[in-house]
């Protein structure tokens, strides 16, 4: 069943969704969505790095990411605003990478697969490495969920709990990079954000907790991508876009009946 590529674009869409659901709510949790835009921009100059190194492309975007959001991480707040430095990582990145990539990829290269996605030709040795990317995230934030949760709320509670918030916040960084890693081929390094941070959006009026809110945040994500491949197929419009455009519905739904759902008794 695998030769069938709309499966695997289902299966490849299902993986990155059940990561993307609940980092996005520690990344809307602690208003860093352009923080994951800088890091995400960052994957088009993976991309020309592991062209002109002839390494997989994975790699080249992993290293990319992470430096870029480690180099983030650190110079923070000493010398110009977050936002500042977040914006000169995002759009230099994004550049210097299309420009590399231009000048070094062969012709055969497709740069838009690369902003937008190319969910449809994912392979069986994608179709494994997006699983075990997204299933090494799930762990890392199973596994340090309260500690993250705590360094978010409240730093200095959680250092009086016994954990580090600096720790916390490299895990953070760590998960983000390798979801840009693995979701490129799935929406591509302009979308990655949007599926991080729309149905974490969405899914916020509707919980009463967290850990309520990841899981609604990951449902509306894996909604978002069988709606948007469904869609696609029956549009025969580009299916990343879509799949965030899906998302975009969803949130513009649960704005409108949020007022029906909070005069509900079960809200």
């Amino acid at each position: 069943m695998l030769d069938d590529f709309l499966l695997r674009a289902a299966l490849a869409g299902l993986a990155v969704a059940l990561a993307a659901g609940p980092l996005g709510c520690l990344v809307v949790w602690r208003r860093i969505a352009y923080f994951g835009d800088a890091t995400s921009h960052a994957a088009i100059l993976g991309v020309a790095l592991a062209l002109a190194l002839q390494i997989p492309v994975l790699a080249g975007v992993l290293a990319a990411a992470l430096a870029v959001a480690l180099a983030v991480s650190g110079l923070g707040g000493r010398y110009y605003g977050a936002d500042t430095l977040l914006g000169v990582a995002a759009h230099s990145g994004l550049a210097l990478g299309l420009v590399a990539i231009a000048l070094t990829a062969p012709a055969s290269v497709s740069v838009e697969s690369f902003l937008f996605g190319e969910i449809l030709a994912v392979g069986r040795s994608d179709l494994v490495v997006i699983w075990l990317g997204a299933l090494a995230i799930l762990g890392g934030l199973a596994w340090r969920w309260s500690a993250l949760l705590t360094a978010t709320v409240n730093p200095e509670l959680a250092q009086a709990a016994g954990f580090d918030p600096r720790r916390e916040q490299l895990l953070m960084t760590c998960a983000l990079a390798l979801l840009v890693a693995v979701a490129l081929k799935v929406v591509g390094a302009l979308l990655i954000t949007a599926m991080l941070v729309i149905p974490a959006a969405a899914a916020r009026p509707l919980a009463r907790s967290p850990e309520a809110m990841a899981l609604i945040a990951t449902a509306l994500s894996v909604a978002a991508v069988g709606l948007g491949i469904w869609a696609s197929w029956r549009l025969d419009s580009p299916t990343g876009p879509t799949i965030v455009s899906a998302a975009a519905g969803l949130f513009v739904v649960v704005q409108a009946v949020r007022p029906v759902l909070r005069r509900g008794s079960w809200f």
